[in-house]
């Protein structure tokens, strides 16, 4: 079921050390987005060659992987560590929130999550953000709190703290030490979804962009790339990249609210303009995008001139209920299956900006499919109940949008957002030192993966073979193609397909549990350290990018076992099958006897017993409400 999820703050009181600031409203049903901080727009500029299609790093940035999917999840998480040695953390990346945070480990009301949480006392780098007359203190009067809340009623409470926060071996951003959020309460939807916490990329002091640039580490922009309908995934740059050179730009009021905007002036929909006044996309705080909603909401008379403009292109569809009886979707049976085909059925959708730029939305940026009738799909753009035009991530699925803070403007650029993390994943990052030290002064991490032991360092592991065991959530009795299962795991972790063995399944209602274990290349004994470390961290990152039909899955284990020694009979067995070999060729030849030997390849699989499906290892993500 397509999840409604929103994280548009609509009250706060969060104190940072720069200021103070809140807001409120009177309606949780509406995006009403009063301003929190108004940050001036830093007065830096930065160059950026147009250079080919392939997108180039232009300085030292973070590249980070996407993980989720939008409408499976209702959100996109990245991976963020935090601390030394480093706790790491599942955070759903949202350009409407201004503060970062995670569960902290005394929290008295937090749901449980992807991940443990954040132990204080055992990092050596963290300091809580004393008390001062900036903010608000806790009831000790020791530490600075925050506090967040969300129009769908989830809130967000605890004390800051500053530590080292780090992204990732695929990044060059070196370590940097952050304020954020250490969690005491959650509420609502916050306390009982899967991810960890929120990363927050809005503007705002507390910001990890606004933190980033004010050290000046990184460029002031940032750029989001959301995987396509059924896809999930995608990239995140903190930093900036060279842009495409037919990207499209539009002016960002950045003095209009903390949130981003754009100037969107009319929508058409298979070339035609709706008849509307262009102001309808100007009221209250304007049109503003928001990694962490879901769907798209206009103001009343845009979506209805939308829904009729779309409706009179697909008249020959059939009208159908909604997936929930809950919600009054908008659904449209007969288009088929295959979604790169939709574009044949529903029209192009174009948004055009002030200055007449144009950019052109695909089928899969307004519609979402239906979980219940095969070949149907759903609008997922709605009414909102307030004036503001909001435009969530559904609106820039396989779309590159590059926030360009330090020049006022906000780029879209149509790509396939699976394959741009190859783009921006250069394989000559430069490594930590060996000391434990950056170049900064900065606290390096430790990116060794879980399955690992800590103990010993990667170099000293000679890694035989690597298992694990995957959960997926399957919407038919036949079990899945194992054949086609384990090419697409073998193209996702880049290995052969004939170092994957299925080792055994089971099927409990609608949840397959799978074993898989990945050898090392023929030619070799075990894996290279880095090759088994790739493998791990996509594994324990939950990376792989299936093919739609095979629904959702979950890691449930991940078991690394060292290249086991050989005996000295085994190393030199060869020597004696070649002698053994030799001596009973030439009796054959003596008798003049000729055998001929028929040998059929005959690969033995052992299914073990498998353990029985730990109740509750895979939780439904609870449905979110709209705004209406």
């Amino acid at each position: 079921m397509a999840q409604r999820f929103l994280l548009l703050v609509i009250y706060s009181v969060v104190f940072n050390l720069c200021g103070a600031f809140a807001s409120t409203t009177d309606d949780h049903r509406r995006p009403m987005i009063l301003p929190l901080h108004l940050s001036s727009p830093n007065a830096r500029q930065y160059g950026r060659a147009l250079d080919g299609r392939r997108l180039q790093r232009s300085e030292p940035n973070a590249r980070m992987r996407l993980h989720d999917d939008l409408l499976a999840n209702g959100y996109y998480t990245t991976r963020l560590w935090i601390g030394t040695p480093p706790q790491m953390f599942a955070l759903i990346v949202d350009t409407g929130s201004t503060v970062t945070y995670v569960p902290c480990s005394d929290c008295e009301q937090c749901g449980h999550h992807q991940d443990p949480r954040f132990q204080p006392d055992l990092s050596s780098s963290y300091q809580p953000v004393k008390c001062n007359i900036n903010c608000n203190c806790d009831d000790k009067g020791a530490q600075c709190t925050y506090e967040r809340r969300y129009a769908e009623q989830s809130s967000s409470s605890g004390v800051l703290g500053e530590d080292v926060i780090s992204f990732g071996n695929q990044s060059e951003l070196v370590p940097q030490r952050a304020v954020f959020g250490c969690e005491n309460i959650e509420t609502g939807d916050l306390y009982s979804q899967r991810a960890d916490g929120i990363m927050g990329l809005g503007r705002g002091h507390l910001s990890v962009m606004d933190q980033l640039v004010d050290k000046g580490v990184i460029s002031d922009s940032f750029s989001l790339c959301y995987g396509g309908m059924g896809v999930g995934g995608g990239a995140m740059v903190l930093g900036a990249i060279k842009s495409p050179p037919d990207m499209v730009f539009t002016h960002s009021d950045p003095f209009r609210s903390p949130y981003y905007n754009i100037e969107l002036k009319e929508i058409h929909v298979a070339g035609k303009p709706l008849k509307l006044n262009p102001k309808v996309f100007d009221e209250k705080h304007g049109t503003v995008l928001d990694s962490g909603t879901t769907y798209a909401y206009l103001p009343k008379d845009a979506f209805l001139a939308f829904k009729d403009a779309i409706m009179r292109e697909i008249h020959f569809l059939k009208q159908v209920h909604g997936p929930d009886p809950n919600y009054k979707d908008i659904c449209f049976s007969g288009a088929g299956r295959d979604v790169t085909h939709l574009s044949k059925v529903f029209p192009q959708v174009d948004m055009v900006f002030s200055k007449g730029q144009k950019f052109s939305l695909s089928p899969e940026n307004y519609l979402f499919p239906h979980t219940k009738v095969s070949g149907a799909y759903c609008l997922g753009i709605f009414e909102n109940g307030d004036s503001t035009t909001l435009l969530g991530g559904i609106l820039v699925r396989n779309t590159l949008v590059t926030y360009d803070r330090a020049d006022n403007k906000i780029g879209f650029w149509k790509t396939n957002c699976s394959e741009l993390w190859k783009s921006l994943n250069y394989e000559h990052a430069p490594p930590p030192p060996s000391n434990g030290q950056n170049m900064s002064g900065e606290i390096a991490p430790d990116i060794a993966p879980a399955g690992l032991p800590q103990t010993v360092l990667p170099g000293e592991l000679q890694i035989g073979q690597i298992s694990f065991d995957m959960m997926l959530n399957i919407n038919t009795s036949m079990k899945p193609n194992f054949t086609e299962l384990a090419e697409s795991i073998a193209h996702e972790l880049e290995v052969d397909i004939s170092q994957i063995r299925l080792r055994n399944y089971t099927i409990s209602g609608n949840d397959l549990l799978i074993r898989w274990t990945i050898f090392p290349a023929e030619s070799a004994n075990s894996f290279t350290t880095a090759k088994a470390m790739g493998i791990i961290l996509r594994l324990r990152e939950h990376q792989l990018q299936l093919p739609q039909k095979f629904g959702s899955y979950q890691l449930v284990k991940l078991k690394v076992e060292p290249q086991i020694k050989q005996s000295w009979w085994e190393q030199h067995s060869w020597v004696v099958a070649v002698g053994v070999s030799v001596t009973l060729v030439l009796g054959l030849l003596a008798l003049g006897t000729w055998l001929v030997w028929r040998y059929r390849s005959r690969e033995t699989i052992p299914y073990e017993p498998v353990d029985a499906i730990v109740p509750g290892a895979i939780v439904a993500e609870q449905e979110l409400q709209p705004l209406k």
